[in-house]
């Protein structure tokens, strides 16, 4: 992690004990974690506890890594900036550029051995339906990409419309859903700010 990403772990950490572990009136509750299988999350993710509560039957905020949760492969463009892109590809007069097609097409695009967002829907799905069988808050540490899907899911967005949603950075976006009603949603910005960076996004 950056020094800002160590930061904001630590915050997240006195987050999850202080609200996602406790109830409105402040007692402590049963919640899972679920991060991605990459270092990232799993790092950003350390400074949580995970005290055994429940007289012993449950084992608090103890991490599920899933694959599932991994950010949109971008297969030959992984961990490149998009001046990079530019730089590798020919100008050709007759066809787009790569990054001209996603702009055109961003939820059917699919990166060169690469992932499209169609590709992270399908793999999103299994997951969840398992959230949606929850009865405990779900703390999850994930990518911008997986999280619009997540977001916009949850709160009724075309799909069309959720590679666009915003995943503001370094913030916690809590959503409430009984199943039944429609969902509502809580933004609480931990911090720190960061410069912008020219990395591709997802």
């Amino acid at each position: 992690l950056s020094e800002y990403g160590e930061q904001y772990a630590m915050k997240l950490a006195r987050f999850a004990e202080q609200t996602v572990c406790k109830d409105e009136n402040g007692q402590e509750i049963p919640a899972r974690l679920w991060t991605s299988s990459l270092q990232r999350t799993i790092k950003t993710s350390e400074h949580i506890k995970h005290p055994v509560i429940c007289n012993g039957t449950w084992h608090q905020m103890a991490n599920r890594v899933y694959r599932n949760l991994d950010e949109i492969f971008a297969g030959e463009y992984e961990g490149m900036t998009y001046e990079e892109i530019a730089k590798l590809e020919p100008l050709v007069s007759n066809r787009p550029r790569e990054s001209e097609l996603r702009s055109m097409d961003k939820i059917g695009y699919r990166y060169p051995r690469g992932e499209s967002y169609f590709d992270l829907i399908a793999r999103l799905d299994p997951l969840v339906h398992e959230l949606e069988s929850y009865q405990e808050p779900v703390l999850i540490i994930s990518h911008q990409a997986t999280l619009r899907i997540i977001y916009s899911y949850f709160m009724d967005i075309d799909r069309e419309l959720a590679p666009k949603q915003e995943i503001p950075l370094h913030t916690v976006i809590k959503m409430t859903y009984d199943g039944w009603m429609r969902c509502t949603k809580e933004e609480f910005y931990l911090g720190p700010d960061v410069p912008s960076t020219s990395l591709l996004t997802p």
